[in-house]
Formats: C-alpha cells, structure tokens, sequence
C-alpha cells in the first residue's frame, strides 16, 4: 500500500477503507483469480506496469505491478462513475531525488488549483476556513484535460514560487511533472487547495517550507537530504522504487488493513525517512533523537523497538525495555505497541514507568526494606515540616526538593565534605554558609523517613535501585572477565550459590519522554544494559522539559554525540499557524540537548495548515470562564465537534473546579472531566479540563488554553527571585514557557488562548489591544458569527 493510496482512503471513507481491504486480501489469496478483474493500463517501464482493477462497483484501484507480478501496490483509490477515467490520468514517476513512487492528478490541480478565482482571504467562508477545503469549480467548469491558467482579465501577479527555478526546485525534491503548474500559482489560495490535494509528502514539504521563507540550502539540509538514499536513484528502475520504505506503507497482517483510513493510526502505517533510517539503524553505542511536540519521537521509539525484537534469536525471555516517565505514558505505550506488533512483539518486551522499574528492582534485593513512598505532595509538605522544626525559613519546600534530587542524589553526596564542594551546574548559586543550612535540612528530612513507620521518596528508591544495578553489572563484568582469563570455559560454580547464572537485565533499553529522567534513573538504565552496540535509544525534548531534571548524559555513561544524536524537525500534529504561535511562547529561551550542548528548533515546521489562533480578553476571571463556555458551546453545536475533543488548560486544580460549575450550569449545559493523575480514564462525550502538567502526553482538536495574565503565567510567586536570586528566577522563568508551549502544541486544530486583566508577557505585545473582547461575545448572549473561522490574532 503506497502512503498516498492510504491518504485516498481516509479521504473517502469507511466504505473506500472496507472495499480496499477486502479487494487486497483477494488479491493475496489468488493473483490470478480471474474475479480481481485486473486490466493492464500501461507500461511504467522496463520493470512495471500500471494495472486498473475494480475494489467493489463504486471504488476504483490503480495498482503497480513488479517482479513480473508477484509484487504488487496500490497506488491511488478513486469512486464514482469517472474513478476509471480519473485514475488512467493519473501521472506516475520515481523521484529522482527520494526514490519513491509518486502520483500526481494532474487534472485535478489544473481545474480546481489553477483555475481558482483570485479572492482575498476575508471572502471565504467561515464553514470553508473550518473544513480546510477549497475545491471550489468555476462555471462553466473546463474540460479535466484543458490547461487553464489565470484570467487574462485578472491582474497579473507574480507566481509564489518564481524566485526558484525549475532547476532548483527539481534538485529540492519537487515532483518534475508539477513544476509546470507551480508558475500558474499567484495567490495564497491557490497554494493552499494545491496543499490538500493529496500531493508526494516531500514536494508538500519543500513547497511550504519555500514558501515560509526558508532558503534553499536551508530546505536541502533539513528536507531534501532526510529523504535521499543510501543509493543512486534510478528513475526507470520501478521494482527496487516500489521497495523502498518510501514508497510503501506496512500491510503485512489484518491488524494494519484494519487501520487504513484512521487517521489517528497513520503512525504505524508510513514513517518519514529520516524516522525509518533512526528506527532501522545500526548504532555504535547509544543513540538519542530529539525534535520539537509532534514530530514523531514516540512513533520512533516504538517502531526501534519492534526492529530491535525481529532481530533476537527466539526465545522466551523480555531483553528489551521501554521505558518512560511515568505510568499514564507507560500504559499507552504498551496499548500503542501492541496495536504495531501485538502480543507476540508486546511477549519479547518490558513496557514500564521508570519509577515502578526502580521500585521493583530496590523489592526483589534480600534485605532491603525501602519503606512506603510518599507521593509527590507529600514528599514537598515534609519540606515544610522540616524547615519548621530547624527554624530556616530561607528555603522554599521547591528549591529543597530539587536540590536533593538534583544535587545531593544525582551527584552521590554521602557526606557534608562531597556536597560542599561539588559542581551544582544548572542549579542557582548559594554560598558555603547556604549549603550548609541546606545540608542539615537534608538530614532532618532523611531522619523523618527513616522514623518508624518508615517511609521513602521516588528519588531515593531511584537512587538505591542504581546503586543495586551498579553493583550488579560489576558482579557481570568480574565473571566475563574471569571466564575469559579461564579461556572461555563456563563458571556455573561462581554462581551456584545464587540459583542463577548472572547475566546482564537486558540487551536494549529504548526510552521515551527522555528529558523528564533524573540522574539517579539515567545511572539505573545505564547498569541494566552492558556497553555495546544498540544498548541504550532514547527520545526527548529539552523544551518540553517541565521537571527540572537537567542531566548531562555524557556524565552517566551514555555517550549520544556526533552521528549517534539525530534531531526530528517535521510535525504531523499541530498545524503551521499553532505552531508559529507557540513557537514564540519560547522565543529567546536557551534549551540543553539532553548532553551539554544547546538545541533550538531550527527547521522545526508543519505541512499542515488551519486556523490562526484566536486570542480573547476578559476583565475578570467570571466573564472569562463564561466566554470559553460559549465558545466551547458554539463549535459543537454549530461546527459538531464532539465535546470529548475538546480540552481546557487551567492554573491549578481549583480552577477545574470552577470552570466545570460554569460549563454545568445555565445556560450551557457542558459535561466535563477532570484530567487527573490518571489520566484520560473516561470515554464519556465530555469537555477535559486539566492543568498544563496533566495535558502532557495528550493531544486534541481544540485547546483553550486559559488564564494566561500576568501574574499566572508565570506565576507571580516567582517575582520574588528577580533581585534575590536572578539564576533561580530565570530557571522559573524558562519552566513556565516550556510548560505552557506543551500544553499550546496539545491542539492539533485550532488553539484559542484566553485570559483576564493583563496578557501574560509570554504572548505578543499587543494582545491586550488585538485581544476578542469576551465582554462583547457575552452581550450578544453567544459567539459571534463565524467566530470559529476568525484569523484574527
């Protein structure tokens, strides 16, 4: 199945999903099956040919034969009376420059692209901004095959792409047969109906990001280069282009047919092939990958594990782990894994929150008894108590915390000499004086632990399964080391008395959500998996870092420089406009790499396009919460999208609270659900209200990101460490901008960002001025028209 048959199927349906899938296993079941009723189109070179084959009596199949027919793909799905003729237009071609099999309409672009009239953007519909589409057919509508160009009584305007030639846009990846029709497009319209109609994803990709402004090398060093193989494309070579991943997505058992056409499944069908060449790669030693909200991490990590499970020799044992920050994300990798592989891949392969991972390892020591972890809250109220009882107020139960974990653990301070002169990078600065105060904090708190009935934190059972790990590893390495000065015979003897033979906890470790990892965890992972090639794969995002936990990798051990660190730039959840605007959230902000250098999100883009976010002012919180009702009321009601795909962002658990009152009450009527700790763990048709920490991980059609004001967002709290402590204050600062950029980037297709009294300073300057008034959307007693479609910012 090519990538773009896959997007003609979701473009048509159930029925087209339905008639493709069972035509497929027909056709597996019995190539010569006279029923298929395959008609040869034409030759597509030395080594293909084109055949048209009917699905059902509605649905059309162009399908590409190779290997003198035992391989076969379809190409492109049409229905209707015209799909014959429609699909015999088709233009069919191997990209020079990616090696994949691509399919342009060209008629299609020609009449309803092309022949768009020249309107300005304010004219278009509010119901057509919302559905994205643009199809719109002049009267009298042209013959499919007449090229049309502009209105000669239009004004002549400059193409969009005429600072490019034909030469470099071919070198670029654009597919050669559209290079004519780019000179016709003139408007922003045109470009935009080009864009949904279905076009080869590199020639999608170079277009826009030419025409965002990105210059050519630019676009050849963060594109083009990504797609190019490891060999010489030969453009008349069709067997070995339809085998390139590029050109294909997976149907290799019934779990995958049953996807085609969901759109939310398009991950595990079709990987770009930067992500196919990460997941797929042979590494020295450990490798990291790191990219913007969107850009397909997760999809990576998944798909590297299931690599990694094809290459074991068969057995029963699980030396592959995946692990993440905690267990929400846990769950839903092993639900998303199984969907790839099933139980036979989920059978070979540990799926677990790090935490539980630790907690486990520090259980199964003889010995141990680390007592009951206290929860996350409880941990920062014993703060409070300690700094009571010793009568040093200087220190917030914040900083406390941190320095402990971030510090004191990650570092090994055992002793009051090892944490006075240790390195604190990335930590504000105190004096000798303040670390000793810090330090006696420390020991009242570890003293309440230890008290009867004991008690622990996640951090210390992190920190002592490490250690346990550690000791472990060295106890594998002494026997490796004494078998091979025995001249490789077998020591079962050295290891009779612990009823095992020692061998390391596993062959790979794959890791997600990276970022949000402390030392302590970093140091267990590095124990469990000897050094060696494939050992550890980790994915994260320094900018979605909302825990503090700066690590320097290369300090654990696990060394990701030079080729073994790969960024991700693409997404393929947020649309262009959302991302702009949250990119800007973090504008001038300086982010780590995960190691100790910096990244940034240079060439992080969209392909897909939407609504500007919308922006709305509120005078006090009341008429705030109301004005997000009535909009929230309005885009079900009016544009019938389910309330369970919508989602508002709060400060704090209160104000959830409040704002499910008012979406109860009169006149609205919105059911809602509280994201907690848990997650999303209701299927109800509901609103989800949660704050930015919870959005983690979660994605949605529209998010309404509220409460963004000055004194919120950030937190005014905060305000008390610009002059006391300016490292600290800049910190609180950065944290907040990448909390609110996760929570931005959770909206997949439209944003609407509100507030009450002043903007935050993290959005544009004039927003108090260009600002919706809610005021005005509340006295007309509901939204205004078109509110949904508006590209006011």
């Amino acid at each position: 199945m090519a990538p773009q048959a896959n997007e003609d199927i979701k473009r048509r349906g159930g029925a087209a999903k339905d008639a493709v899938g069972d035509f497929v296993h027909r056709l597996r079941a019995d190539r010569a099956n006279r029923a298929l009723r395959l008609v040869l189109l034409r030759e597509a070179g030395d080594n293909g040919d084109l055949y048209l084959a009917p699905a059902d009596a509605r649905h059309m199949i162009l399908l590409l034969s190779t290997d003198g027919g035992n391989e076969m793909r379809v190409l492109a799905v049409r229905h209707g009376a015209l799909a014959r003729d429609e699909l015999s237009r088709l233009t069919v071609e191997i990209n020079p420059v990616s090696g994949a099999v691509e399919v342009i309409d060209q008629s299609e672009v020609s009449v309803n692209v092309v022949a768009l009239p020249d309107r300005s953007r304010s004219a278009v519909s509010t119901a057509s901004v919302v559905d994205a589409t643009f199809a719109v057919t002049p009267s009298p509508s042209p013959s499919a095959t007449e090229e049309v160009g502009p209105d000669p009584a239009e004004p002549s305007r400059t193409p969009l792409f005429a600072g490019h030639d034909d030469k470099v846009l071919a070198q670029l990846g654009v597919v050669p047969s559209l290079l004519p029709t780019l000179k016709s497009i003139t408007t922003e319209e045109q470009f935009e109906a080009l864009l949904t109609h279905n076009l080869p994803e590199l020639t999608r990709d170079v277009l826009l990001a030419l025409h965002d402004g990105m210059r050519p090398q630019d676009v050849r060093h963060h594109i083009t280069d990504m797609w190019r193989p490891d060999e010489p494309v030969n453009p008349h070579d069709w067997a070995r282009a339809a085998q390139r991943a590029v050109s294909q997505a997976e149907t290799e058992d019934d779990a995958v047919l049953s996807a085609l056409g969901e759109s939310f499944d398009a991950w595990r069908l079709f990987l770009h092939p930067e992500q196919h060449r990460l997941a797929t790669g042979d590494f020295k030693g450990s490798a990291k990958v790191t990219g913007g909200p969107g850009t397909g991490k997760t999809v990576v990590a998944l798909h590297r594990v299931r690599h990694l499970v094809k290459r074991l020799s068969t057995g029963h044992s699980r030396p592959v782990l995946l692990v993440t920050y905690n267990t929400n994300l846990a769950m839903d990798l092993r639900a998303r894994l199984r969907q790839l592989g099933g139980d036979e891949l989920l059978r070979r392969v540990d799926v677990k929150s790090v935490d539980a991972l630790a907690h486990e390892i520090v259980q199964e020591s003889r010995g141990t008894d680390p007592g009951q972890p206290l929860s996350e809250d409880a941990a920062k109220n014993l703060w409070h108590t300690v700094r009571t009882e010793t009568g040093l107020f200087d220190y917030d139960a914040d900083f406390l915390d941190a320095e402990f974990k971030h510090v004191i653990l990650a570092q090994g301070c055992g002793s009051w000499e090892l944490y006075r002169r240790v390195g604190r990078s990335g930590r504000p600065r105190i004096s000798t004086a303040q670390r000793h105060d810090v330090w006696q904090l420390v020991q009242a708190y570890k003293a309440h632990l230890e008290a009867p009935p004991r008690q622990t934190t996640y951090a210390l059972i992190a920190d002592r399964a490490a250690g346990l790990e550690a000791h472990r590893m060295a106890r594998v390495e002494a026997q490796v080391r004494h078998k091979d000065e025995q001249g490789g015979r077998d020591l079962v003897h050295r290891e009779a008395g612990s009823g095992m033979w020692l061998k390391p906890r596993y062959q790979h470790i794959v890791v997600d959500e990276a970022q949000d990892l402390s030392a302590s965890h970093w140091r267990m992972l590095r124990a469990m998996v000897p050094k060696g090639r494939n050992d550890i794969f980790l994915v994260g995002d320094a900018h979605q870092r909302i825990y503090g936990h700066h690590v320097v990798l290369g300090h654990q051990g696990i060394e990701i420089r030079g080729r073994a660190s790969r960024r991700l730039t693409l997404n393929y959840r947020t649309t262009r406009q959302i991302l702009d605007s949250a990119n800007r959230m973090i504008a001038g902000a300086t982010f780590d790499n995960l190691d100790d250098g910096t990244d940034t999100l240079d060439g992080y883009r969209s392909v897909l396009t939407g609504l500007v976010p919308q922006f709305w002012r509120a005078p006090d919180s009341r008429t705030e919460m109301r004005a997000v009702a009535a909009l929230i009321k309005e885009r079900h009601d009016t544009y019938d999208t389910p309330y369970s795909a919508m989602a508002i962002s709060v400060p704090d658990g209160a104000s959830a609270q409040q704002f499910a009152n008012v979406l109860a009450r009169k006149p609205f009527f919105i059911p809602t659900v509280e994201v907690d700790k848990g997650g999303l763990r209701s299927d109800a048709d509901a609103v989800r209200i949660g704050t930015m920490h919870r959005f983690k991980g979660l994605e949605f059609q529209r998010v309404f990101l509220t409460s963004v004001s000055e004194g919120q967002v950030p937190h005014q709290r905060i305000e008390q460490y610009q002059l006391a402590n300016p490292d600290r204050y800049r910190q609180e600062e950065q944290r907040a901008r990448s909390l609110m950029f996760v929570a931005a980037t959770r909206a997949r297709d439209e944003l609407i960002i509100t507030w009450s009294g002043k903007a935050s300073r993290f959005l544009p300057q004039d927003s108090d001025r260009t600002a919706h008034s809610a005021t005005e959307l509340l006295r007309d007693e509901g939204p205004p028209s078109g509110s949904s479609g508006s590209s006011a910012a």
